[in-house]
């Protein structure tokens, strides 16, 4: 193909962006913001892979057997396996680049534990690996800016796809800057918008990545998958804007979680789950601490004052700026909190969705995770995916000839215009404070049938009044028409998780505690004029 638009610039969209220039493609990398803004600079602990210099024992099958249990067995094997055959490829070429990786006193470079695996395998830059991730390949996108095969544009917000007869033709997008709508055709689409963060109250991530390309896709007829699997981070720090990540890389180090009964300090997870209880997969820790019902810290002075300094510098930092604590003396008050999003748009081994030419990557692609995702798996999937879709990119015929979508984009200019001069009575606040309080308190980290019905029914008063909404004048217009689809994508996620009568992975439903071998299967979820219709991918069509 000649020419690709890719939606998003984070890592995903940095890695598909420059592989594909790599092989001559042409690429328009849009994003609103700079790479640097961008959530993946949040991501601290590291990235997982099996090198030469692994941890005696430890080995690429170990490496799949280790994501596809903390999948609960949902993950494609081939896609999992595929991913972490590769995963020592994408550590040497992030080194390759100018990734500055702690290493070890003999030079090597250093790995630490991470939850749910069985060995030592997370390789790391202190605890800002993804900055420094971001700061390599932002180094490449320029490298191939300069060669006039990349194009950045900045201020761009996805509004939809272009797509004619199952085929997609590139983007409609909102210029900040004009305040209103363009178009970009392309001989295929990539998607690499993050997770869906804007469903829910405070959560760890950006809400730049707020879900709504997946939830305007699937209302344009792409099919979205294993939307009721939400990682809940067990140890979060509560600030007034956000929850802070207080990273995994913490207990890697030996970090101890407890609760106090009386004065006594009682570690729970350890008393459940003995040695490396604090290292259990994010839904088990998560999904105790909740059992536990009372405020749960976290112990890092245990690891010493060196330890801190030189490996968690950007936790301590952060601890000291929102809060106040010095985690060499006092403990961490942590408490779970949604952190990543398993479920997302569905595709292919090769990441192309149900539509032609149109692909999704990253975060916001449901791929290799299941039913839960192991930590420091987010990043090698943030790469290996976009390398993957590159390749298929790149492997295929051009498509020349694009319908004429000048009538559709005037269409949708006069509607984004007649959005801003309606006089609604249901406002835009409102709307957005049910959404989000609607998913806090019914896709929490335990559900049950009662609630996830009530959830349905109160984003169904929504959707049944957004035809009344009056919008605010005063914010960037992308926050105004963006509202509806992520309403719809609230409400796919809510039937995902009604459908699933079972406890899998971060899916916890206390009416239905067990997982069940007819459910084991991903779940898929489509749209169709208002219709939510959700089924079982028991055929593996997307993921094998």
């Amino acid at each position: 193909m000649d020419r690709v638009v890719v939606i998003g610039s984070g890592i995903a969209g940095c890695a598909c962006a420059v592989r594909l220039a790599e092989a001559g493609v042409h690429v328009t990398l849009i994003s609103p913001f700079p790479s640097e803004r961008s959530q993946s600079v949040m991501a601290a602990g590291g990235i997982n892979a099996v090198l030469e210099n692994c941890e005696a024992g430890d080995s690429v099958a170990g490496h799949i057997d280790d994501t596809m249990r903390g999948g609960r067995g949902i993950a494609g094997r081939a896609a999992v396996g595929s991913l972490c055959e590769h995963a020592s490829d994408v550590v040497e070429y992030l080194e390759r680049i100018g990734t500055v990786f702690t290493l070890d006193k003999d030079g090597s470079l250093a790995r630490r534990a991470f939850g749910g695996q069985t060995h030592r395998r997370t390789y790391y830059c202190g605890s800002s690996t993804g900055k420094q991730i971001v700061s390599a390949l932002v180094m490449e996108v320029r490298r191939f800016e300069a060669r006039g095969l990349i194009q950045r544009r900045l201020w761009s917000c996805f509004h939809s796809a272009l797509i004619q007869d199952g085929r997609c033709h590139g983007a409609i997008l909102f210029d900040e800057a004009s305040g209103g709508l363009t178009m970009e055709l392309a001989d295929a689409l990539v998607v690499a918008t993050g997770g869906q963060n804007a469903l829910f109250g405070k959560t760890t991530g950006s809400t730049q990545c707020d879900g709504y390309a997946a939830g305007k896709l699937f209302m344009q007829g792409v099919d979205l998958k294993n939307l009721e699997f939400i990682q809940y981070h067990p140890t979060t720090l509560e600030t007034p804007q956000k929850r802070i990540l207080v990273s995994e890389a913490v207990r890697g180090e030996g970090g101890r979680l407890f609760y106090l009964d009386g004065d006594e300090r009682v570690y729970f997870m350890e008393e459940k789950y003995g040695e490396r209880g604090n290292l259990m997969p994010r839904d088990v820790v998560s999904q105790q601490m909740a059992a536990v019902g009372r405020q749960v810290y976290l112990d890092a002075t245990v690891l010493g004052k060196r330890v801190i300094d030189e490996r968690l510098s950007e936790v301590r930092d952060v601890c000291r700026k929102y809060r106040g604590i010095d985690i060499a003396k006092e403990p961490i008050p942590v408490a779970p909190s949604v952190h990543f999003f398993m479920g997302g748009i569905a595709v292919d081994n090769s990441h192309e969705t149900n539509v032609e030419n149109l692909f999704a990557i990253g975060e916001c692609a449901s791929m290799y995770h299941g039913a839960n995702r192991l930590g420091g798996n987010s990043l090698l999937s943030a790469i290996y995916s976009g390398w993957v879709a590159a390749d298929a990119i790149a492997g295929c015929d051009s498509v020349r000839t694009a319908p004429d979508f000048s009538t559709l984009l005037s269409e949708e200019s006069r509607k984004l215009a007649r959005m801003c001069d309606a006089s609604g009575t249901v406002p835009a606040a409102r709307v957005r404070d049910v959404l989000t309080e609607t998913m806090d308190r019914k896709m929490g980290v335990v559900r049950d049938g009662t609630a996830l019905a009530d959830g349905v029914a109160d984003i169904d008063r929504c959707l049944s009044d957004v035809d009344k909404i009056s919008y605010d004048p005063h914010v960037m217009m992308y926050m105004n028409y963006c509202l509806p689809g992520l309403l719809v994508l609230a409400r796919a996620a809510l039937a995902c998780a009604e459908h699933r009568t079972e406890s899998r992975g971060a899916h916890v439903r206390s009416d239905y505690p067990a997982a069940r071998d007819d459910f084991a299967f991903a779940s898929i979820v489509s749209y169709n004029e208002g219709e939510f219709k959700v089924w079982l991918d028991k055929d593996g069509r997307y993921e094998r």
